[in-house]
């Protein structure tokens, strides 16, 4: 009796032993397979979701930050676009509420982080603990530039990069430094020659290529794979900035050296009159800021920027260019309530367009539009008198930042050809008599404008 007993108990307890491993089997599958989908049951062969290191290096450094109340927000543009484009359900995501990865553990060389140099209180610290928690750092030094205009403070040196390895994975960290023309920007990633070529694929970096300039962001928090994480308020606009964000520093030293040739004009008059056209410049970049659309710094503005730093004081106006496609109808209506009436209107939107407004104290605003054609770029030119027309040829160019007058504007990447072309190769030379029919080496007649157009394309108010 007791043996069958004992085989009776056997039994039962196989029984329930496989009847309990079948009921695990199905609420796996029933329930956590169903919840965490594909991606978690893939990760630990391919390393694609919490475990891969890209999740592991940003996790790390987020803590890293956090402790050390580095108030780092993220501008890596492959994950703000997968953001963006998933932005309801990033938005609608509570932290620890994730179960797959689907943002940070993408596969990629770099996650790249941006931080406001000025709010950043300890960084000596903040190095030594990111090396003690394992990372791998080294930092870009360079002259700061906003103080290449003073000699005695010339040289200082500013931190403009950090790249932190964890394993096969880094982070980029862009260092934002604050500009007189509340803006932000970043340094040229350059390397020196001590530093190891092979320590990241540098020549995969998104940030650093070039000094570059951007808006100053407004910032919101979201959670990304689990993780806090500061980003853009406005993360297209940001992703818009970042092709177009070329700086070109202005030249102090070439500046320094133009003025001990060439004394500056520092008369009551000259002063006055610079005053007056910075006045009118920031007006001008206000009221086409509104309107949305680009202009840069053209012809003797341009020339004033780039030879001397400053406004030629001989110059009498304020000279800006705008690609004819960003024309927009209501232009002139739009700087009249800005309090600049129209002074003349040459040409038509389809040839030759020039506006000029009337600023106060006397000073004009030129504005010059521009046509492209197959290799070269051109703007008109209108004699009242004799409909005469007139035109400026040069080569194709591209837009870059720079900063003049306390604010961020654009000129001419390719600067010297412009100027070249508008002033010829002895541009350096001061040159107070200026004919426009006939100086320029770039001018060359264009034709009459018929006399039954002349109430259209030539109007003095």
């Amino acid at each position: 009796m007791s043996r069958i007993n004992k085989n009776v108990i056997l039994a039962l307890l196989t029984l329930t032993s496989s009847a309990f491993l079948l009921f695990q089997l199905y609420y796996y599958k029933r329930y956590l397979s169903a919840k965490n989908g594909a991606g978690l049951s893939k990760s630990k062969g391919s390393r694609i979701g919490f475990d891969s290191i890209e999740w592991r290096a940003v996790k790390k450094f987020i803590m890293l930050t956090s402790t050390q109340n580095v108030p780092v927000f993220l501008i890596d543009p492959l994950i703000l676009e997968l953001i963006n484009k998933n932005f309801e359900q990033v938005k609608n995501t509570s932290h620890g509420s994730t179960s797959e990865c689907k943002f940070l553990c993408a596969p990629r060389d770099f996650t790249v982080f941006a931080l406001q140099y000025h709010l950043w209180k300890n960084e000596e610290g903040w190095f030594r603990i990111a090396e003690n928690m394992g990372f791998q750092c080294l930092k870009i030094e360079s002259k700061d530039p906003r103080l290449d205009g003073i000699d005695s403070l010339s040289g200082t040196e500013i931190p403009l990069h950090y790249i932190c390895r964890l394993a096969t994975h880094a982070i980029h960290l862009v260092v934002f430094h604050e500009r007189s023309g509340n803006y932000l920007w970043h340094g040229h990633l350059r390397l020196k020659g001590h530093i190891d070529r092979k320590f990241v694929p540098f020549r995969k970096l998104q940030f650093g290529r070039y000094p570059g300039a951007f808006d100053r962001p407004a910032l919101q928090q979201i959670t990304v794979d689990g993780l806090d994480v500061l980003i853009p308020k406005d993360p297209v606009h940001f992703l818009e900035e970042i092709p177009h964000s070329r700086f070109i520093e202005c030249r102090y030293k070439e500046a320094r050296a133009f003025f001990q040739q060439y004394l500056d004009d520092n008369t009551a008059e000259a002063m006055a009159f610079r005053k007056s056209a910075k006045e009118l410049l920031q007006l001008a970049a206000k009221t086409l800021k509104k309107l949305g659309v680009r202009f840069w710094l053209s012809s003797g503005t341009c020339l004033g920027w780039y030879r001397q730093c400053n406004i030629i004081p001989y110059s009498k106006d304020v000279d800006l260019g705008i690609f004819i496609q960003d024309y927009k109808s209501d232009i002139i209506s739009a700087f009249h309530e800005a309090g600049l009436p129209l002074k003349h209107k040459f040409g038509k939107v389809e040839d030759s367009l020039e506006l000029s407004f009337q600023g106060k104290d006397d000073v004009k605003l030129d504005i010059f539009f521009f046509y492209e054609e197959t290799d070269h770029m051109w703007n008109g030119g209108t004699q009242a008198k004799t409909g005469k027309k007139f035109k400026y040829l040069f080569p194709k160019f591209t837009l870059c930042w720079t900063e003049f007058v306390d604010m961020k504007v654009h000129v001419p990447c390719e600067t010297i050809e412009y100027l070249e072309a508008n002033y010829g190769k002895t541009w350096k030379i001061p040159v107070k008599t200026w004919d426009w029919k006939r100086s320029p080496p770039n001018v060359q007649p264009n034709g009459l404008w018929p006399i039954s157009e002349w109430d259209e394309v030539i109007q003095l108010y």
